[in-house]
Order: structure tokens, then sequence, then C-alpha cells
């Protein structure tokens, strides 16, 4: 027992170490992809190594390839720190080394779910009665809400996909804004229904699906119809007009949310919630004589896995880190200082803010041309002192800023502005 203390107190002082430092670490990889698979690979060794040992020859290869995502000036891909609470509680998680798959395998993984999940529900503003389930992220989430559509409007059409399969079936016509989100194409794909199924429905300049436009294409609409509306574009954070839409399908059926973005809990964590749990369990769920389980459905009999990791642990943590307060406080926050970056570098002459900064996201162009815009991502994402992604949105290219991270201060956003507006001038003299 003591040699397992030793490891963990050993790994424990490294993360503690790690999360001090953060402020002053780069914030893109040190090591190319090739370097690090010489420094971790070679032949397998014959014999095991210690275990204190085997972790330290882990940090020291890897750390060098690690992306301070963690950091407050990590503005790539939607992606956010993790609280520290959620950081325990996923240790937790896997010290424990819960299956979330039942009660009767995991009762703690299964109450902390059914708690965290009615914690978001009442967060969100969501109805009562929904289920909900947990899973990797919102390709996930929108694959699992997409089966339930599937299985509720094709059983209106009185036909059982889950027992029949879609050889025979009415066809499903899938309504998306021009805008969608990427994983609903993929899920069409996974689900059998195919992109062909797929509509799409006229958005305005900020990427927002038009009402009227959903409203016209319902209007001659026959047969089974889903619908799919999202709540923040992923390159201008523009909002779907979602009263419209969902008056005009008689309101919203399912909801697919990231934890691991704006609640700020550990990779990977996406959540699903259906408004007619009948058809989402009948979508997911498994039996055999040998799962044995409790009264009543399983967690994983809500999504699409069996054998799963116990994400509502972290998720109970961040909530009851924050509080209802706490979220709010966070989201309006990094909406802040996206305003704060919009401002910053809209003022100087040759940069241009391409969006409506509306939520956390942020677009911009350089110099009025593709090259010198993406020359001064390069030069951003070289620099080390931030990092951000490039983007095309509307056949021009751009520096895409996300601010997700509870860690992000006004003075992250001023040093990162900063190091933006000297690339800048390094590529142009003429921008500053």
């Amino acid at each position: 027992m003591s040699d397992v203390r030793d490891l963990f107190r050993h790994t424990a002082d490294y993360a503690g170490q790690f999360h001090e430092t953060l402020g002053d670490r780069p914030v893109h990889a040190q090591a190319t992809f090739d370097e690090l698979v010489e420094a971790l690979g070679g032949p397998l060794p014959d014999e095991g190594g210690e275990d204190v040992a085997v972790v330290s020859e882990l940090i020291a290869a890897g750390e060098p390839g690690v992306v301070g995502t963690q950091t407050g000036r990590y503005f790539g891909f939607v992606i956010g720190s993790a609280l520290p609470a959620a950081v325990a509680a996923d240790w937790l998680a896997t010290a424990w080394d819960q299956n979330g798959f039942s009660v009767v395998l995991s009762p703690a993984a299964a109450a902390v779910e059914a708690v965290a999940a009615g914690w978001l529900a009442e967060l969100l503003g969501l109805p009562d009665g929904i289920a909900s389930g947990f899973v990797t992220g919102a390709q996930g989430a929108n694959t699992t809400a997409l089966a339930a559509a599937r299985q509720h409007v094709l059983a209106q059409a009185d036909w059982d996909v889950a027992r029949d399969g879609l050889h025979g079936a009415p066809p499903i016509r899938v309504l998306a804004g021009g805008e969608r989100h990427v994983t609903i194409d993929r899920s069409l794909r996974l689900l059998g229904l195919g992109t062909a199924a797929l509509e799409l429905v006229a958005a305005d300049g900020q990427g927002r699906m038009r009402a009227e436009a959903l409203r016209e294409v319902l209007a001659g609409s026959a047969g089974p119809v889903i619908v799919c509306a999202q709540a923040g574009n992923v390159n201008t954070g523009a909002v779907d007009p979602l009263d419209e839409i969902a008056d005009a399908c008689e309101r919203a059926d399912s909801w697919a949310t990231d934890a691991h973005k704006w609640l700020n809990v550990p990779y990977d964590c996406g959540i699903v919630f259906c408004r007619h749990p009948q058809s989402h369990g009948d979508a997911m769920a498994v039996a055999a004589s040998y799962l044995q389980r409790a009264d009543g459905r399983s967690p994983s009999d809500w999504v699409p896995e069996s054998s799963r990791r116990a994400r509502g642990f972290a998720v109970w943590a961040a909530l009851r880190s924050l509080g209802r307060n706490g979220v709010a406080e966070l989201v309006d926050r990094c909406c802040d200082h996206a305003q704060a970056f919009a401002e910053l570098l809209g003022a100087e002459p040759g940069i241009e803010i391409l969006n409506d900064v509306v939520l956390n996201q942020v677009l911009v162009r350089f110099g009025g041309d593709d090259d010198t815009t993406r020359e001064v991502v390069r030069r951003v994402q070289a620099d080390g002192t931030c990092w951000l992604g490039g983007t095309d949105w509307q056949g021009k290219a751009a520096m895409r800023i996300s601010v997700s991270s509870f860690r992000t201060t006004s003075e992250d956003v001023e040093r990162s502005a900063g190091a933006i507006l000297e690339a800048a001038a390094a590529v142009s003299g003429s921008l500053r």
C-alpha cells in the first residue's frame, strides 16, 4: 500500500506543480509528433518497470507535447479548462474505477449522474420528466438525440425502426441550417439516414437559421420530419431564433450539450436530454439475462455505450463548486472577454471583426486578404503567448478566437491581444 501511496503522491505533486506554473508555460506544444513518438516509443520492453519510474518517464517524454488548454490563454476549438474540483472528482472516478453501466455495477455512479443531470436540467430551464444520458461529447449527444427522434417520428408513422430497421421505412426529412454543426452530418451517416436526408434551411449573415425560411419548408412538408437548431454557431457564436423555431415545430424534443466546454469539466463529457423517455429508451436500451439491474432503467440505457466512464462525478463537482450563480458568472465573463478582444483588435487600422460578438466567439481578419490573415494566425501560434485557430467564414480566411476557460482574466486578454497585434505588425507594418 505504501508503494501505491508513493505513486499517487508523486503524480499528485506533479499535477499540482503543473497547474501552479500554467501562467509561465508556453501555450503551444514544445515537441513535434515525430519527436514524441521517438521519446515514448521503441521496442516493447520484455520486463516491466517500477511504477513511479514509469510515470516519471511518461511525464518527461510526454510533457513537451502537452498543449496548454488548461491555461487562460488558450482560445482554440471552443475548449474549456477544467475546474480544480472537477479534476479532483475525475481523479476519484478513476481511482474508484466505476463502470457507469448500471445501478447494480455502481449505485454511486448512477446516482451522481441522476443528480447532476437534474441540476443541469434545472439550470437550463428544461421541462420536468425528461430522460438524460452522459456521453463523450457533442457527437455522441447529437447521435443519441437523433436516434430518439428517428424512433419517435417513425413510430408516429406506424413503423418500428428498432425492430424493422430502415429498409422500407417512410423516408425522414432532416431540416437544419446552412451553418449547422458538422456532427449532424456524421450522425445521419451513423444512423443510416444518410446526408441525402438533409435539407438545408437558409441562414443569415451570422449563421443563424432563418425562421421564416423554416416555416416555408415546413408548410410543404409531408411525412416524418426532424428539425435541428443550434445555440451557438461554431464560428460566430450566433444563436438560431430558438423560440420561433420551436413554435414552428411545437416546441423542442431533445437537447445536446458539452460539459467539457463551458462547464469546464475534464474531457470527455457530453450530455443529451430527451422529452420523450419512451422513444429515447427504445432507441438505446439493451437487455440480456446476465445484465442484472435494479428497478428501472440503467444509466447506459440512454446512451450508445454499455461499458462507460462514470462522467457524472466531475459534472456534479463542477456544479457543486460553482453553484447556479457561478456558472452564470463564468459564462458572462467569457462573453465579456470576447467583447474585449473585439474592441482591442478592431480598434486597429487594417483589422476587421467579421462577426457580431454575441457570445464567446470572435472572427478577425487582417489586411483585407487571406494570406495576411493566415500568416498572422501562424505567427501567433508559433509565438506561444496564446493559441487560437484559423477558419474560413463566408469565403474569407479568419482568425477564430474562442473564450471558454474559467482561468481567462482581463490580463490574459490584454497580453494575448498584444501578441496578436505584434504578429500582425510583423506581417504588415501598416497594421499598427
